[in-house]
């Protein structure tokens, strides 16, 4: 894929953030890739251009019938000075995946990851130096056909932005608390639950700015038929060490299948831990957590890599895990996690890009 650039002279830069207060999601680089999609003329005019406001028609479809879908992955400045990308593919695949379940065309996953590369080669000075910093890259794909009425969209623009980010979380690696919600539900079964679609995330926002106004981070959703069965946090995937077994929700189609949940599942196999993937009652995990059977909980994601979890409120009661301590496992995973995205240890699996 040949890709047109029009980059900004060196005078036109954006002066670049404090690194120690850089956030999550709040800078944005110098420069953006974008390509357009028409049914006749599939994906073209692939360009790196300044970061711009798109110019979009108030009927565009994106705005009225919510066809918008994104991935989330990382670039890392190492010690090497080199840059490494961590399982970049697997987000082109499971971006394919998001678009074939919203009824959006299919990307060609090498051209586009290609095209990703280029444009972190180009703002390579946004990617921020200290350990637990790093460059946010944000795909995104949204339908801009101009028309009411429900039916897919005929045309769409997929674009790229970059964010230097900090910790996603204010807490850092500490224990976070985590509020059960069984008065709504982020997505059912034969819903769209399993793609990284805008609407899911819409779809949360309630019952998250409840949990924060009661003083907790994240919201852990039950399933949507009987909210019974636990599912998975806001911006995470959720698992629990219950006997010394490492359990996590099976993929039921209302879960989104998160990269580093399984990148956890495979390390876990690889060390030896003994895994499960299947429905878990959050009955049973309130009283493992009475009985002190559970000894761990954590989120994994993209955003946060690993995130303990030190309590969970349900019903209104409050359950500690682990004495709101870190668990052994949550640390040994993020340690190692972090270590092979910053080149410090030996890639054994084949998720690493190096630029």
């Amino acid at each position: 894929m040949e890709i047109a650039r029009e980059l900004l002279s060196e005078s036109e830069l954006k002066p670049l953030p404090d690194p120690d207060k850089l956030g999550f999601g709040i800078y944005f680089s110098d420069h953006m890739f974008v390509m357009d999609y028409h049914e006749d003329r599939k994906w073209h005019s692939p360009r790196i251009i300044p970061y711009q406001d798109f110019s979009l028609d108030p009927a565009s479809v994106a705005l009225h019938y919510g066809q918008a879908i994104f991935e989330g992955l990382k670039a890392y400045r190492c010690g090497d000075g080199n840059i490494r990308l961590f399982r970049a593919m697997d987000n082109m695949k499971r971006l394919n995946r998001s678009a074939w379940r919203m009824c959006m065309p299919q990307v060609n996953e090498n051209d586009l990851l290609g095209a990703i590369k280029e444009l972190v080669r180009i703002e390579r000075r946004w990617i921020p130096e200290a350990r637990g910093t790093s460059l946010y890259i944000r795909p995104f794909m949204i339908a801009s056909e101009a028309f009411l009425g429900v039916r897919p969209s005929r045309e769409y623009i997929l674009s790229v932005i970059l964010s230097p980010v900090g910790a996603y979380y204010a807490e850092g690696f500490n224990p976070v608390k985590i509020y059960v919600s069984d008065k709504f539900v982020r997505a059912a079964r034969g819903g769209v639950g399993e793609a990284k679609t805008a609407g899911n995330y819409a779809a949360s926002l309630m019952a998250s700015e409840e949990a924060k106004e009661l003083g907790f981070t994240q919201v852990l959703w039950l399933d949507g038929a009987e909210r019974r069965y636990v599912e998975e946090v806001g911006t995470m995937n959720i698992f629990f060490v219950l006997d010394g077994v490492l359990v996590t929700p099976a993929l039921s189609g209302s879960i989104l299948p998160g990269i580093t949940r399984d990148s956890v599942l495979k390390l876990a196999a690889d060390w030896g831990i003994k895994t499960e993937e299947r429905a878990i009652a959050i009955d049973e995990v309130t009283e493992a957590a009475s009985s002190g059977r559970l000894s761990e909980c954590f989120g994994s994601g993209t955003a946060a890599v690993i995130s303990p979890v030190g309590s969970l409120y349900y019903k209104g009661k409050n359950y500690e895990i682990n004495n709101c301590q870190t668990g052994e496992l949550a640390h040994r995973l993020f340690d190692e996690l972090t270590a092979m995205q910053y080149g410090e240890r030996e890639d054994r699996f084949g998720w690493i890009d190096i630029l």
